[in-house]
């Protein structure tokens, strides 16, 4: 999932700390749609009116206008008091924010050259936006006369944690150094900007430049006629008829191949998918890791930690990579004693059917699909025809928001989108006020960044009067014309989980924009997301959504059950690929400057092979060459967070069953004491507010299947 920036700029989360004034810029043409708010409802955005040609003059405005307001505030002769300094702050910056949001968003989801060309021009521009407020002294002595005597100010709850964040974050920024030693920051910063931007940009092109092209049906033995279609005309749409193309998504392990039943394609695709970045050429990611890796650690020296990973988690709830690392060591020796007891049975599957080969990373897909058959009596491939996306979305996403929280959605055709395939939907509160409007864009294409993730194009603020614009991003393959949609289960929860996200956008019930919605740390923003996947099995929302896309028959209960008995099916595969990143994200990040290799690959050899999770039929579920959550700066040495924040959901899966499960009542409670304090308060103290204790690790590995190992 994407965050906004929780502060200044609606942009990477790399750039909240970086370098000098932006250059003047003349007032903003009255044409341009980011010269006022927008007028359509909520400030949705007029993506109608949204050219390529408005970003880098609204850019160049709204950093001028910003740093005019900071001028006057950091030059105000009044006292400094928290009105007139800290929310004058959270009140700055208002159209800088608003082409921020839009353009961060559609760079991801609907890029274009023009756009890459935007990206790679602002981020050190940016940087260095951040680093002339976090670095101006005058500013930070504001900041820092208030928090010297906060306890005085009689301020509420939420605008005392404010005044305590913002100034952590000036002193994160380096606000403390010597001049000198902020010239060397800003420096860094710019660098990093531009380096995290080159990185996301080689990676969406290598992955694009990496389809597997093949020449004959018979290499595409297992697909159905309509994969075979869809592989043709991608093929065609790069120049290439009378082949097949496979394109990549962004994970090492490839959806095609849970059905090729083709050994050499299988290998070929697998082999594509692992080479990604470090296969030489333009889009060869390698020396890029190694120097931003370097100037992390650096920039971290420099501010005084250890590592930038110390530096990175000292705001997250884990607090430190000690902690992260006892984590992650506990459970790696038992995923991967599950993955190979997985790969044992998958084994025997291959010895039956005399196979003759050892299962390697390429085999396991769809041999794991066998021993789910001969276990479960079902493959996932009986599940699709009743996971239609509309009804999925619906009659069960929606469904189970609204048996929850008492929501309600109305699509509407009127609002402006920026692709025809996106849908859009007024939200209505249990009182049938509206709440927000949510934007859902469930197809792959070719300029979309892989994943699934959440953005806000508002965010929720009392101050600024705003109420949440939310997206749900996803990259389902687009079926051939006149097919329906129909969702693997994974996509299937991929929808729920990402609607868990929007769902705190949208319950956001805060002051200030700084801790609106999803402004949580990172190993706890995670964790509503994957609370809300229960309800994609779960049998109430499950019987009303998993309808067959033919005859409207509901999923027989015999397959029902089936589809609830396996949920522990295949988790050391999960467990371990997971880990294996996590690992290498953490290993990367925990390096001093002196410690930076000089090889990618030899090093991420070294690294698994050390945590015990080398595992040849198991490969990280991203290799650090396309490795985007840890090295373009939204997860740097934060990839562990889905781990962590799963302990606090498995938790509260427990809490909600033993409860009653889905109901109003459990669904308010929730809201109330989390969902609707974005981070207006420790993240941790939310938890306890809304469980009554501490978290415990025992339903984590119950779920994992990790008890006993």
């Amino acid at each position: 999932m994407n965050r906004p920036h929780l502060f200044i700029v609606a942009a990477s989360l790399a750039l909240a700390h970086a370098a000098v004034a932006a250059p003047a810029a003349p007032a903003l043409d009255a044409a341009n749609p980011f010269a006022q708010p927008s007028s359509l409802p909520l400030n949705y955005p007029a993506f109608d009116k949204i050219r390529n040609e408005h970003f880098l003059p609204a850019y160049a405005a709204g950093m001028a206008e910003h740093l005019r307001e900071i001028d006057a505030i950091a030059k105000d002769k009044a006292a400094p008091t928290f009105e007139n300094t800290v929310v004058a702050m959270e009140r700055a910056g208002q159209m800088l924010a608003r082409v921020s949001a839009v353009f961060s968003n559609l760079q991801t989801a609907n890029t274009n050259e023009v756009l890459d060309a935007v990206d790679r021009e602002m981020s050190p521009r940016l940087a260095a936006h951040n680093d002339a407020i976090y670095l101006n002294p005058a500013l930070f002595q504001r900041v820092k006369t208030l928090y010297g005597k906060r306890a005085t100010l009689g301020l509420d709850a939420e605008s005392k944690h404010l005044l305590e964040r913002v100034y952590k974050e000036f002193v994160r920024a380096g606000a403390n150094l010597s001049n000198a030693d902020k010239d060397k920051l800003k420096k860094y910063n710019a660098e990093i900007a531009s380096l995290q931007s080159d990185f996301s940009q080689r990676v969406l092109k290598e992955a694009n430049a990496s389809a597997l092209i093949v020449d004959t049906r018979e290499d595409l033995a297992g697909f159905s006629e309509a994969e075979i279609h869809a592989a043709a005309s991608e093929a065609e749409q790069r120049g290439l008829k009378g082949k097949y193309a496979i394109a990549l998504v962004n994970t090492s392990s490839q959806p095609a191949l849970a059905t090729l039943t083709n050994r050499t394609t299988r290998e070929r695709l697998m082999a594509a998918s692992l080479n990604r970045g470090s296969r030489g050429g333009e889009f060869d990611t390698r020396q890029l890791v190694l120097r931003l890796v370097k100037l992390r650690a650096e920039r971290a020296a420099l501010l005084g930690y250890p590592n930038y990973a110390a530096y990175s988690q000292e705001l997250e709830t884990a607090k430190n990579p000690a902690a992260v690392n006892r984590l992650l060591a506990e459970l790696a020796k038992p995923a991967v004693n599950n993955a190979r007891k997985e790969a044992a049975e998958i084994q025997k599957v291959i010895d039956k059917e005399r196979g003759g080969f050892q299962v390697a990373s390429y085999d396991w897909p769809l041999y794991q699909d066998k021993v789910r058959a001969a276990k479960y009596n079902f493959d996932e491939n009986q599940l699709r025809p009743y996971f239609e996306l509309n009804r999925v979305l619906v009659d069960g996403v929606f469904f189970a928001a609204t048996k929850e929280f008492g929501i309600t959605f109305k699509e509407r055709k009127d609002l402006p989108v920026y692709d025809p395939d996106v849908r859009v939907f007024d939200v209505f509160d249990h009182d049938g006020k509206q709440l927000a409007i949510f934007l859902f864009d469930p197809y792959a294409r070719g300029n979309k960044q892989g994943g699934a993730w959440m953005n806000e194009y508002v965010s929720q603020s009392h101050l600024l009067g705003k109420k949440p614009v939310v997206g749900n991003h996803l990259n389902i393959p687009k079926p051939p014309a006149g097919q329906p949609t129909l969702l693997t289960y994974d996509e299937v929860r991929t929808a729920f989980h990402e609607f868990g996200h929007a769902l705190h956008g949208m319950f956001s019930n805060v002051k200030y924009p700084h801790f609106s919605g999803t402004n949580v740390p990172r190993d706890f923003v995670e964790y509503p997301s994957q609370v809300n996947e229960m309800w994609a099995i779960w049998p109430e929302v499950l019987s009303n959504y998993a309808r067959h896309h033919q005859t409207g028959a509901p999923m027989p209960k015999a397959l029902l059950d089936k589809v609830v008995a396996s949920k522990k099916f295949n988790q050391g595969y999960m467990t371990t690929e997971y880990l294996a990143a996590s690992l290498l994200d953490q290993r990367w990040h925990q390096l001093k400057p002196s410690q930076v290799p000089t090889d990618v690959l030899a090093f991420e050899a070294k690294a698994l092979k050390d945590a015990g999770v080398d595992f040849a039929p198991v490969p990280p579920r991203y290799r650090t060459t396309y490795f985007s959550h840890s090295m373009n700066g939204g997860y740097s040495a934060g990839y562990y967070a889905y781990l962590w924040s799963e302990k606090l959901d498995a938790d509260t899966v427990q809490w909600f069953t033993e409860s009653g499960g889905l109901s109003r009542k459990n669904g308010d409670h929730f809201r109330k004491t989390l969902l609707s304090r974005g981070g207006s308060a420790d993240a941790m103290d939310l938890f306890r507010q809304f469980r009554g204790r501490d978290p415990v690790i025992e339903p984590l590995l119950e779920r994992r299947g990790l008890t006993g190992n």
